[in-house]
């Protein structure tokens, strides 16, 4: 970005909030508080993947400028749940965020930035003045140089202060588990859990309360070794092999591990460590192809299969041949059914297998589907990204809260963990119909079978709860929701879709091996576009809406790849930037016919 672009100053409108700040120790900021300082805004929600991607992303920038940088999260809910303070509260917690947090409930803030994805960041330079906004993840390097700069220019000036920032540690809680994420019932009859927060397995006994043992350092890590020196990175789901071990998603770290329940060696079975990014290669020997943010793990069919929220897919492990694969999903974001390399899938997270169908929980749609043993996708209860609530009956009206995790129950019906509803539901694929099991679950993110008993896995109150499979269900009010986001709204017509991309600086569009940018344009419903669909290297694009429909949402999805700028370099490092939008738009006569969508710069 040359000095001409990133100097078009705004100032930067005030940071409001109705959930007040965290982490903070009490004390509630207003920019002027931070003066001095360069700020960069996170906006960010709780269930979003690429969300809690930034936040890894931005561990090491922020530990390295902790006296001149001070990040801000301003959470902006996208599910009704994730509006609720105490989740906000508990979510800060749960993901190791170690920076203050504004909680938005209304989306004051994200409408006074005029911010139209999660994730986006601003950056703001010591005077509060705009100097930068990125959507999207990849852009810590990019950050790191502006951050490196504007430490310089205003060294110079005189306007940087420097000191400890506004960062208040919470007080440490004493409970067994902290966040638990997924949960096995070993054959032993004891229980082993992902304790996700304090990046450890515990196994519990019979009763569920019990340590029997901690595996793994209980630090950050992505470390082979015996009970207390191997580590783990937010650990999530749990799978058991033929041979008795046990196959664990390291999410945080995008790699499989295997412990070996007998003697708590671990090691590692997948993954480089890093995170998969487009253009990379996505099947190969296990150890050599990068993974991201692995979620949930089951055995079916001979292999270990893999939902992998970060990218929307599922991939499978085999442990004979030693190799991951894509076995389906595009990485787009959003509903679609059909063979597997066409299907469409939003941060799937919890898998179930019984003999004939692998049942997943697709979170951010909100939905329950399954493969089938041809491949196929299909859903059964679900209907897009914007669609949630809590409603029994007949399974093409029922609705579903970001469930994270599925159970198989013994008569072929399932079990939904629906997490954000608090709530464990119940779909019967003989009567296709859903019904409620149990209420005021807090966070309920899995659950495992005991004899006529079910463990659920209560996230957010740090337990397994034990509940008994009711005959009847419990009845409950029906509430739907859509997405509180207000609609963009458009001309009728030719619009004119810019990503605006610029190379940060010191950066150039890396076009060694032919273009470097890529743009992807569907719609919901298809109808609303009749022209400008598709895939196209061109980050500019006419759309043609169709007047007939008055209403919907435009996805985008968005690539470029940028490399050191550096002629005496013969291998320039490269950076991939890529966010996907989606944005629900009204057709409307004499509005504005260009949409700007900021994947790095500004728009000027």
């Amino acid at each position: 970005m040359s000095n001409a672009t990133r100097r078009a100053r705004v100032r930067a409108p005030e940071l409001i909030g109705k959930g007040g700040w965290l982490n903070t120790g009490g004390r509630q900021y207003t920019l002027a508080d931070l003066r001095g300082r360069i700020v960069l805004l996170d906006f960010w929600t709780f269930c979003c993947i690429n969300c809690l991607h930034v936040l890894d992303e931005l561990r090491e920038l922020e530990a390295k400028h902790r006296d001149t940088l001070v990040i801000i999260g301003v959470h902006s809910p996208k599910f009704v749940h994730e509006a609720e303070h105490q989740a906000v509260v508990d979510a800060v917690e749960r993901y190791g965020v170690e920076h203050p947090v504004l909680d938005d409930p209304e989306l004051a803030t994200w409408k006074q930035y005029a911010v139209r994805a999660w994730p986006t960041l601003v950056v703001i330079d010591p005077e509060g003045y705009i100097v930068a906004q990125h959507a999207g993840e990849g852009h810590a390097h990019a950050i790191e140089k502006l951050v490196e700069e504007l430490e310089a220019e205003h060294e110079a000036k005189g306007t940087l202060r420097r000191g400890d920032g506004p960062y208040v540690p919470p007080e440490p809680e004493p409970t067994t588990l902290r966040f638990p994420g997924k949960a096995l019932r070993l054959p032993s009859g004891t229980f082993l859990v992902s304790d996700t927060t304090r990046h450890q397995l515990v196994e519990l006994a019979q009763d569920g309360e019990s340590v029997v043992r901690r595996i793994g350092s209980g630090e950050r890590g992505l470390r082979d070794g015996d009970v207390t020196t191997a580590a783990f990175n937010e650990p999530q789901g749990l799978a058991l092999l033929d041979d008795g071990t046990v196959v664990v998603a390291d999410t945080v770290n995008h790699a499989l591990r295997r412990l070996d329940v007998a003697t708590g060696e671990v090691t590692t079975l997948a993954g480089t460590g890093r995170q998969w990014m487009q253009g990379e290669p996505s099947s190969g020997p296990a150890r050599e192809v990068s993974l991201s943010s692995p979620w949930d793990v089951a055995f079916w069919r001979g292999k270990v299969w893999i939902a992998m929220a970060g990218v929307h897919q599922l991939w499978t492990y085999d442990p004979a041949e030693n190799r991951v694969a894509v076995a389906a999903g595009t990485t787009n974001e959003g509903l679609v059914d059909g063979p597997g390399e066409q299907a469409w899938f939003a941060q799937p997270s919890g898998l179930a297998a019984t003999e004939d169908r692998l049942w997943l929980a697709d979170s951010e749609t909100s939905a329950l589907r399954w493969v089938d043993a041809e491949g196929q996708i299909h859903t059964a209860v679900g209907t897009g990204l914007f669609d949630f609530g809590h409603r029994d009956g007949a399974a093409g009206q029922a609705l579903f809260q970001h469930p994270l995790g599925v159970t198989a129950l013994p008569d072929g019906s399932v079990a939904v963990a629906d997490t954000y509803n608090y709530a464990l539901r119940r779909y019967d694929p003989a009567t296709d119909e859903v019904t409620t099991l149990a209420t005021d679950l807090r966070e309920p993110s899995d659950a495992v079978l005991d004899g006529d008993e079910i463990v659920v896995v209560e996230s957010a109150r740090h337990r397994l709860t034990r509940l008994r499979l009711p005959e009847e269900a419990v009845r409950v009010e029906a509430v739907a929701h859509r997405t509180q986001r207000a609609a963009t709204e458009v001309a009728p017509g030719t619009l004119r879709l810019d990503v605006i991309f610029q190379a940060p600086a010191g950066q150039k569009l890396d076009t060694r091996f032919g273009p470097s940018t890529r743009l992807l344009v569907s719609s919901t419903p298809p109808e609303l576009l009749l022209g400008g669909e598709g895939a196209g290297t061109d980050l500019a694009r006419d759309l043609q809406l169709n007047p007939e429909v008055g209403e919907g949402v435009l996805h985008v999805s968005a690539m470029a790849a940028s490399c050191d700028d550096d002629p005496a370099n013969e291998y320039p490092a490269c950076h991939v930037h890529q966010q996907d939008w989606g944005v629900p738009v009204r057709v409307t006569e004499g509005a504005a016919d260009r949409l700007p969508l900021v994947l790095a710069g500004l728009d000027a």
